[in-house]
């Protein structure tokens, strides 16, 4: 009983006993050769050996420490690291910003949502790389350069035109815009709006009895098409400069209507109230909106001594000789530098009327009337008020079914003058003898870097010839600018 009591203690020996009779082992193998007593299985401690024995240690470890639901590398985060991911976590009902110190700031925006509503970040976040990202989220392109360099700027011009081409009048709330205002004020310098949706249209009720599709439709009313009034919106935003409509409908499809592209009478009223108070605005663009004689009057009137105008472009309208003549009166009013009337009705009284303006204005700097037909009469007018203008730099004439007798008054125009960079006569008839009266011209000028007589008839030749004298003109130009910007150089380097 002794001896069985014994036997297990010695079949699990310790690391010690069992180094102890390996060494005893090893030295007495030599002396004797014959059979020797049977060892007790041992695991052998990690040696750097190769053999099995030692793989099975290694995967047996690797079992335990997997079976470890608890066991990990990971080492616990910072007591500040914990703090951030909480204010993380709770930044919309607790936005704590500005009690932080500069770098932790830097962390908690950094790993602030996009998503957030705009009542807690806009007048609290002014980190650039926020607002970069919640624009990037929104528009998968995005141009900055546009919007002032500004990514903040960028996002609240955005999400306002968005919220107005969106708007339904008489089922989209007002308040949905007006609530934006105390959130972008500040930031909103520029709104362009390339349509604007009309009121739904529900069919009329019926008024009982069995009536005829023809009695009931000279019964029924045109209903409301008016648009969203913009006067309460402009009035809160302080920094408004720029302004660019369009009274329409994008992508109407199988819905089309006419009704659907009208500018109402109570629109051009509204819009031009709207444009009056605005006495920040500097660019006023309304185009394709169907902006006829009457309406164009109506809105220019409302730009009468306006103290901050300087571009109003009413391209792509329906404004004829009326029209233009209001725009003239405009030119003596007003220090409008650039208008652009282009693709619209305006004929030679038009233009006789804006050449009238043109020959006392000393404001405009750019004039566009191209695709109208002023014809001959209207640009003879035009070249005589260049010779005494020396304001404008840039004029476009281009499909205005202009011929030679305008271009012999513009090449004496052209040996004169001394401000016109560029001019623009294609798409004309200005044919072999206007192109040679042209070139006379061009041989004593020595500013214009720009003519644009492609599809107008003149000689191979002659076109040639003027662009030689151009790519002249703006070498000198080239050479010009780099003598005086050194001199502009060391102007600023010079010691006491």
């Amino acid at each position: 009983m002794e001896e069985t009591q014994i036997t297990p203690s010695l079949s699990v020996p310790s690391w010690s006993s069992v180094s102890t009779q390996d060494q005893s082992s090893t030295a007495g193998q030599d002396s004797s050769t014959g059979p020797q007593p049977s060892k007790p299985s041992v695991i052998p401690p990690p040696v750097k050996s190769k053999g099995p024995s030692s793989r099975a240690v290694v995967r047996r470890m690797r079992r335990i420490i997997a079976e470890d639901a608890e066991w990990s590398v990971a080492t616990v985060p910072l007591l500040t690291e914990l703090c951030i991911q909480h204010i993380v976590k709770n930044f919309q009902n607790n936005p704590i910003l500005k009690q932080l110190l500069p770098e932790h700031q830097k962390k908690v925006l950094n790993h602030l949502s996009p998503d957030l509503p705009l009542a807690v970040t806009a007048n609290l976040i002014d980190d650039e790389k926020y607002w970069r990202r919640c624009c990037t989220q929104r528009w998968p392109v995005c141009h900055v350069d546009e919007h002032g360099g500004s990514w903040k700027r960028m996002f609240f011009e955005l999400h306002l035109e968005n919220l107005l081409k969106h708007f339904i009048p008489s089922t989209t709330d007002p308040n949905v815009i007006l609530n934006l205002l105390p959130l972008c004020r500040s930031y909103v310098h520029r709104i362009r709006v390339d349509q604007f949706l009309p009121p739904v249209q529900l069919p009329p009720p019926l008024r009982g009895g069995d009536q005829s599709d023809s009695s009931r439709e000279g019964e029924m009313e045109d209903p409301a098409t008016d648009h969203y009034q913009l006067g309460d919106l402009v009035a809160g935003l302080s920094h408004l400069e720029e302004l660019d409509l369009v009274y329409g409908v994008k992508d109407c499809g199988m819905n089309f209507e006419w009704n659907l592209f009208l500018f109402t009478y109570r629109d051009c009223h509204s819009l031009a109230a709207t444009v009056k108070a605005c006495h920040t605005l500097k660019i006023f663009r309304l185009t394709r909106s169907k902006v006829d004689d009457d309406k164009a009057r109506i809105l220019i009137c409302s730009l009468l001594d306006h103290a901050a105008l300087e571009e109003l472009d009413l391209s792509h309208n329906l404004i004829g000789d009326q029209g233009a003549r209001a725009t003239a009166k405009l030119l003596g009013h007003s220090r409008l530098r650039v208008l652009n009337l282009a693709n619209n009705q305006v004929r030679a009284p038009g233009a006789q009327s804006l050449a009238h303006a043109l020959a006392h204005n000393s404001n405009l700097i750019s004039l566009n009337l191209r695709l109208n037909c002023i014809e001959d009469e209207g640009g003879q007018a035009l070249a005589h008020a260049l010779q005494t203008n020396r304001c404008l730099t840039t004029l476009h004439l281009g499909g205005n079914k202009l011929s030679e007798p305008t271009a012999t008054l513009l090449s004496q125009v052209l040996s004169i003058n001394t401000t016109l960079t560029s001019v623009n006569l294609s798409c004309n008839h200005i044919g072999l003898d206007g192109g040679k009266q042209l070139l006379e011209g061009m041989s004593d000028n020595k500013t214009l870097l720009e003519f644009d007589l492609r599809l107008s008839d003149i000689a191979q030749e002659s076109e040639y010839l003027i662009g030689q004298a151009l790519c002249a003109n703006r070498e000198a130009a080239r050479q010009r600018a780099l003598i005086s910007q050194p001199l502009h150089v060391t102007s600023h380097c010079q010691g006491p």
